[in-house]
């Protein structure tokens, strides 16, 4: 098949792209490049999917889902069978400090990549999510079948107007379209600007890292491997109408439209202080810690239930909290020591 993904330099997008290539897949990626963190490390990324391109075929397109044009002409050149659209801009706390940058890019975007889809007849559109939009929800854990409106930053409240924007065009138009709430993504390649790399550096520095809510955090972190490859069986799984939707006590994740949401998280969540101590045991070194208040715009704790996932494609996340930090430490030693010298 010809798979198009978006944001095909990014920690997620790049991931995906390599599996679907080892599997034999032809893929067509777009990313902007921009400077919102590391450019090199992008590049690294696309020269790892090139490598992976050895039953499929890879081309990278140097493009942002902002330029109409740009996206409407390739959808219309390439005739892609299906979407993966990973492309937006990320990060709760900087979404607080830069709000209209987000509006363009993950509602802009978002509408270019749907309206394409809708003018080729795509079999199928997986695109991102967030467990952030529970928002001030505090019943663990978090479900599909909760309500989802009322988020804690506007980086959340995109997420929910791509699942109601993609809702639209799937009971329109027809277009199958599945939303994956994903729950804190790590592991190897992660972005710099996250807590793990950014934990990593400062402990081998002997510098100190802020512990939000006293380390009280509780996340479903989820293994980017384990993440990939849940995007990859939601993207075979076609997203059909659920002929048992009640419009008079209607079901949040899904609709008589051929629309699905999905919770994709570990099932297994930690405290942040765990977390920060397997990170300590595999640097064999410990963190000099600051204690600090959980930050505006954060969710007290995320857990998912993937039930509804499991029950549909028969995902079960396979990597735990301690093996994939020591493949992200075996990651950082071996690539930030290629970089630095």
């Amino acid at each position: 098949m010809k798979i198009f993904v978006t944001g095909v330099a990014g920690f997620i997008g790049s991931r995906v792209a390599e599996l679907l290539l080892i599997r034999g897949d032809n893929v067509v990626g777009i990313d902007n490049l921009n400077d919102y963190y590391d450019i090199e490390l992008k590049k690294a990324r696309l020269k790892r999917i090139q490598n992976s391109a050895l039953l499929g075929e890879f081309a990278f397109i140097q493009m942002d889902t902002m330029d109409n044009s740009a996206i409407s002409e390739l959808f219309e050149k390439e005739r892609f069978d299906k979407v993966v659209h990973m492309a937006a801009q990320d990060g709760d706390r900087y979404s607080i400090e830069k709000p209209l940058n987000y509006v363009g890019n993950n509602v802009v975007g978002f509408a270019h990549v749907l309206e394409g889809c809708r003018q080729n007849c795509i079999q199928h559109l997986v695109y991102a999510s967030s467990s952030s939009i529970y928002g001030l929800n505090r019943l663990l854990p978090f479900s599909v079948h909760q309500n989802s409106d009322h988020p804690l930053s506007l980086y959340a409240a995109l997420k929910k107007s791509n699942e109601l924007m993609a809702h639209s065009y799937s009971h329109l138009y027809q277009i199958p379209t599945t939303g994956l709430r994903f729950c804190t993504v790590y592991g190897p390649w992660d972005n710099p600007n996250m807590a793990l790399t950014k934990f990593t550096k400062a402990i081998l520095a002997g510098k100190s890292i802020d512990v939000y809510n006293q380390g009280k955090h509780l996340r479903d972190f989820t293994y980017i491997d384990d993440v990939a490859e849940a995007v990859i069986l939601a993207l075979d799984t076609i997203a059909e109408p659920n002929k048992h939707w009640n419009p008079e006590l209607p079901d949040p994740a899904s609709s008589s439209a051929p629309w699905r949401i999905y919770n994709i998280g570990d099932q297994h969540p930690t405290t942040l202080m765990t977390y920060i101590e397997t990170l300590e045991k595999h640097l064999g070194q410990k963190a000099l810690k600051n204690y600090m208040n959980i930050q505006p715009g954060d969710v007290q704790d995320t857990y998912a239930d993937i039930d509804a996932f499991i029950g549909q494609v028969g995902f079960e996340p396979k990597v735990s909290i301690d093996e994939g930090i020591k493949a992200f430490v075996q990651w950082y030693k071996e690539y930030y020591h290629s970089v630095d010298s």
